[in-house]
Parts: C-alpha cells; structure tokens; sequence
C-alpha cells in the first residue's frame, strides 16, 4: 500500500505537511489548522511542490536563509488506500482515500475549492462513518 505522512512544521507560522505517495512522488499539501478526525471540520489544504519520497521520513531543522527554515517533526504516517483513481483524481480536483495511520484513520477526501484562484486551495474532509 502507499504511504502517507503528516509533518508538523514549526517555520513562520506552524502548520501540517499533509503528503501522500502517488506516482514516485510525495504529492504535498499544507494544512494551516493540521488534520482533523471530526467529520464536521473542513481544513483549508494548499497544494505545495511535490517532494522525493525519502523526505516523508524526515525530522530535523531546516537551517535558517532555506526555504522552509525551521523544525520538522513527523506527526503521523502510515499507509493509505486509494477509494477512486488517485491520478485522474487530482486533475479533477477529488481524492478519496482511507487512511491507516496511528492518529489520523479512515476515510477522507481532499476537494479541490472550485472558486480558487490559484487552483491550489483544497479542503482536508474526514467521512462521516
């Protein structure tokens, strides 16, 4: 199964790296209030870069004067289960995916917002099970 992993990141303002493993990438999203298990939040997720795999293990400090300066802790990870198609998802701005991990678990959606101006707003939505 595919892998995902949620980094709490302490740069200018702390917020939740949000990443999942899909196509030889981590697809990476930032998640400003971090990941919630109530069904009735909706987290505002900000398409960021894509990241090589191996930094979903990453824990440290991005020195200062580097782009993301500050302290990465890893706040969950574990595997995933895609419920749709995770490519023509996210051209069409849907994924649908159940995670597996020690915090964040079951099925969620990220929803692309279709008024964005960017195109890179989302919402983090956990189902209601």
């Amino acid at each position: 199964m595919p892998r995902f992993v949620v980094q709490e990141h302490h740069a200018t303002h702390i917020h939740y790296d949000f990443r999942l493993e899909l196509g030889g990438v981590l697809k990476s999203w930032a998640i400003p209030k971090g990941p919630s298990m109530n069904h009735a939040d909706k987290r505002l997720a900000i398409q960021v870069g894509d990241h090589a795999l191996e930094y979903g293990s990453f824990e440290g400090t991005i020195p200062e004067g580097q782009y993301g300066a500050g302290r990465v802790l890893i706040w969950d990870e574990g595997t995933y289960e895609p419920l749709l198609d995770m490519e023509s998802g996210l051209e069409k701005g849907s994924l649908a995916f159940h995670l597996h991990g020690n915090r964040l678990s079951g099925e969620f959606a990220l929803v692309r917002i279709k008024k964005s101006q960017t195109g890179k707003e989302w919402l983090l939505i956990k189902k209601k099970e």
